[in-house]
């Protein structure tokens, strides 16, 4: 991917940095994997607004993707790249040798016409998923299951990569992109390469409406706000926060705070935080 910039000859143009869409090489999606997709846009079951800075956007059309991988042994025909609204990577249309179309997440480097398989004993090329045990040390993976059958949960934004460290026993130790250490079940399944779309990050709006076709909304700074309203707010001028550490509108700590619960049954098998 590249990313394609833009001559300052209007206001929303000065900043622009889009992706230019090379790789992409079809531009409707497969009808029999797409279905409604109705976004609930931060409110709750009573129409109240429970997660802030949401709504509006684009309508779209949800891809079916296939995190589970499940059709052992059995090979597919990329046929096509395509782009996904609901997600920041690009996503492969493969054509199974049964009949079956399905969508996985493009790897980088898997290209229009190249076979991919998944299961146990096969080739250890880009695309395919095996077993974590059956790849080998320093490899790059994806779309890695953390529970056996389960499907792939982690590691699947553009540009991602998860690296093998270790193989002990029944575990395998991960470095996910993160830089957290973590140990996964050697029965679960990871996807060979890296997610494609790697310069997402460098993607800029270049002006506040393009950012409300994707469904945000303002967000307004707590230091403009009457202090009723945020922790932050009031004061004469230019005034700085007041309290002694950054808050949430909530009077929680804000900026840097963990939130994990620090009961939770996995974290044992987690080695070294980020």
């Amino acid at each position: 991917m590249s990313i394609r910039l833009y001559k300052s000859y209007t206001p929303g143009t000065r900043n622009r940095a889009l992706s230019s869409f090379d790789e992409i090489t079809r531009s409707k999606p497969e009808k029999s994997l797409i279905r409604k997709n109705h976004r609930k846009k931060g409110r709750n079951n009573r129409g109240i607004i429970t997660v802030r800075h949401r709504g509006g956007g684009h309508k779209r059309k949800y891809r079916l993707i296939d995190f589970n991988r499940n059709k052992h042994n059995i090979e597919g025909i990329v046929a096509s790249i395509e782009y996904d609204p609901n997600r920041n990577a690009r996503i492969a249309l493969v054509y199974y040798k049964d009949g079956e179309k399905r969508y996985i997440l493009h790897p980088n480097n898997l290209n229009v016409g190249d076979t991919i398989i998944s299961g146990s004993n096969i080739p250890l090329s880009v695309g395919n998923t095996l077993p974590l045990n059956e790849i080998p040390l320093g490899a790059v993976v994806h779309n890695v299951e953390l529970i056996p059958n389960r499907g792939g949960q982690i590691v699947r934004a553009a540009g991602t990569s998860a690296k093998i460290l270790a193989k002990e026993g029944d575990y395998i130790t991960l470095k996910l992109p993160s830089k957290e250490i973590r140990l996964i079940r050697k029965e679960c399944f990871a996807t060979i390469g890296e997610v494609s779309n790697n310069d997402a990050f460098l993607v800029q709006s270049g002006k506040a409406g393009r950012t409300r076709w994707l469904g945000k909304r303002p967000t307004v700074r707590g230091s403009v706000m009457n202090p009723c309203d945020h922790p932050h707010g009031g004061g004469e001028g230019r005034a700085p926060i007041g309290r002694t550490r950054p808050l949430t509108p909530w009077g929680k700590p804000a900026l840097g705070i963990k939130t994990r619960n620090n009961k939770k049954l996995s974290d044992v098998y987690i080695l070294r935080r980020c």
